[in-house]
């Protein structure tokens, strides 16, 4: 009898908890994916200067509505506090980008023509607004703030590393995050220095769930950049036009 209380009692326990014993739900935040992002923003926010090029796959809007498949390539320089060049090519879009910590500036170079205006003196004002005042959307944008971290983890709702891969021969982490209207993907180099080299996004809240892929390549992290490189300067026989007549000129 006396060992037949100790049961009866867990027994009891177990009713009044509700009739079964509960594992405690995993939360949807996985602090490891958070510390493996943190790594990577870490690096890019404490470099005074990257370069790097990329490709990019993204589904856009046609003139019937369905989404179409355009392919991008390009190369990106960034000199904080204020200062970022970006050569775009491919179906998506044909355009050069100034940004000298004054004003941007956008090229259609087939076309010959050109819009500037006048910017915030750092990169975060500068990207903060980009999209609003000009039409022009970095894709990968959040990547080049001073507090990437925080605009990466805005709103979170769930946070899983995947485990690890390798994009292009390089060791990555592949990380899984989902905030409202987006489910998103990063894989980041697992070698001395964090950096991604593969990003990857569903919009959930718009219709046919429009997606992009971008990698990343040549990383370099100490590089010489001369600054006439950010300066546009008016070829000769370009004209200037609205910021939405470059974008549609540049094929967007």
């Amino acid at each position: 009898m006396k060992r037949v209380l100790p049961l009866l009692s867990l027994v009891s326990a177990i009713l009044l908890s509700g009739g079964a014993l509960r594992a405690e739900k995993p939360s949807p935040v996985d602090p490891t994916a958070l510390a493996l992002l943190k790594r990577m923003s870490t690096t890019l926010e404490s470099s005074k200067a990257f370069t790097f090029a990329f490709y990019g796959i993204l589904e856009v809007p046609s003139v019937t509505g369905q989404f179409v498949t355009a392919i991008s390539e390009g190369r990106m320089a960034v000199e904080r506090p204020g200062k970022l060049r970006g050569v775009y090519r491919g179906d998506a879009h044909v355009f050069d980008f100034f940004y000298d910590g004054s004003s941007v500036t956008a090229v259609a170079p087939r076309a010959k023509v050109f819009s500037s205006a006048k910017a915030p003196a750092d990169l975060d004002g500068m990207l903060s607004g980009l999209r609003r005042e000009t039409g022009i959307h970095l894709h990968f944008a959040p990547l080049l703030f001073s507090d990437s971290y925080a605009r990466l983890t805005k709103n979170l709702e769930s946070a899983a590393v995947v485990g690890p891969t390798r994009v292009n021969g390089v060791p990555c982490d592949h990380l899984a995050f989902r905030t409202k209207g987006v489910n998103w993907e990063i894989w980041i180099s697992s070698g001395k220095v964090a950096l991604p080299y593969r990003l990857a996004a569903t919009f959930t809240d718009k219709p046919n769930f429009p997606r992009k892929f971008i990698e990343f390549s040549s990383w370099n992290l100490h590089p010489w950049i001369p600054s006439s490189i950010f300066v546009f300067r008016r070829p000769a026989g370009f004209q200037e036009v609205p910021f939405k007549a470059v974008l549609k000129e540049a094929g967007r």
